[in-house]
């Protein structure tokens, strides 16, 4: 009985030294195929020594690797620069390494930024028509919304965000509408309230998979009130965001505001909008993603005998270039209570994500 104990006992001590073997060293392998290039501290070399101009990333820079996710990197070292629309100087590597040592020299990679305070890109969810993201973004969003009942209107709304340190982000927001007025003024255009707001990153976890984030905002009654393009007063907004990810790479959204307009003729009102979507991606990790994605809106003054409006906005947002930094979506506002009184819209965005490079380029 001792004897085949001790028989056991060896058979799984060298199976699991044979397993250790087998499992890549990250620093090793980066050494054998990244640093020729990227250099053992991950800096990039110059063109001194690569003899091309192309310049590398520099994976200490947290602003940079942080933001970047696993999916994207692999696909680019599976197969090459091109595959992403960067610079073919890029060589794939799908056939030269095994997918774990793929794993193990991005483990590397992951290891030269040291602050921990960057949220790592696998936060930064596709983003819904009207739920905001508790990620901080570098984006421009351009989102049209038509509307065919009653009085036709369209309005653009130019959004432009940017990041500032690891946890934080600003941006503007301006609405542009025609609409046709009715006799005797016919269609008519002009801007909408100008909006200033700020967002800021609570806590973030990787391993949990989910983001809170806080965020304010400043609406200025910068439109044309009596056209109906603005309103005639100034409104401070406050908001929270949480994000989830979840298993098979789907997502959930929240976000709850509370508006207080100056003008103590208007009534506060609360409004809480939730997201859940889910991404396939063709040639999983390579190709173009299609996320479906399905809002709930609910709007309620904070008065009482007050209703709440609720609306639903089933949608589709599709990655347009081959980087997946300029990104489409579509889908229909549908008013579930009052719908006599509020429209039914048809919304649209176009978003660029202007830290990946130009919005002409990686297509």
């Amino acid at each position: 009985m001792r004897s085949s104990h001790l028989a056991i006992a060896l058979g799984t001590l060298f199976c699991t030294a044979a397993s250790l073997a087998q499992t890549p060293d990250p620093r090793a392998v980066f050494t054998k195929a990244c640093a020729a290039c990227h250099g053992d501290d991950g800096r990039g070399r110059g063109a001194s020594e690569l003899g091309f101009d192309t310049p590398l990333p520099d994976f200490t820079d947290c602003d940079f690797a942080a933001r970047e996710t696993n999916a994207d990197w692999h696909t680019i070292v599976h197969r090459g620069g091109p595959i992403r629309g960067f610079n073919r100087m890029m060589p794939a590597f799908g056939e030269a390494l095994t997918p774990e040592e793929i794993e193990a020299a991005l483990e590397r990679i992951r290891s030269f930024c040291t602050d921990a305070r960057w949220p790592r890109g696998e936060l930064n969810m596709p983003r819904a028509l009207f739920t905001e993201k508790a990620y901080p973004e570098d984006e421009a969003v351009i989102t049209t919304t038509l509307i065919g009942e009653g009085n036709d209107s369209i309005t653009h709304e130019f959004i432009w965000e940017q990041r500032f340190g690891p946890l934080n982000q600003m941006e503007l927001i301006l609405p542009i509408t025609r609409a046709d007025l009715g006799d005797p003024e016919g269609w008519q255009s002009g801007t909408g309230d100008l909006g200033i707001g700020v967002k800021h990153t609570l806590r973030h976890s990787l391993e949990r998979g989910a983001i809170l984030a806080i965020g304010g905002e400043l609406v200025l009654p910068t439109g044309d009130e009596t056209k109906g393009f603005g309103n005639e007063s100034t409104v401070l907004e406050t908001h929270v965001l949480y994000d989830k990810l979840l298993p098979r790479d789907a997502f959930l959204q929240l976000q709850g505001i509370v508006e207080f307009p100056t003008d103590s003729a208007l009534e506060d009102e609360a409004v809480f909008r939730a997201a859940i979507g889910k991404t396939w991606t063709v040639d999983a990790p390579f190709g173009r993603s299609f996320t479906p994605i399905l809002e709930t809106l609910a709007a309620r003054e904070l008065e009482s005998g007050a209703t709440t409006e609720w609306d639903i906005v089933p949608q589709l947002q599709v990655s347009l270039s081959k980087r997946q930094h300029v990104l489409g979506a579509i889908g229909i506002r549908q008013p579930i209570t009052d719908r006599s009184n509020r429209q039914t819209e048809l919304v649209i965005y176009l978003l660029w994500d202007w830290f990946d490079g130009g919005v002409l380029e990686g297509w």
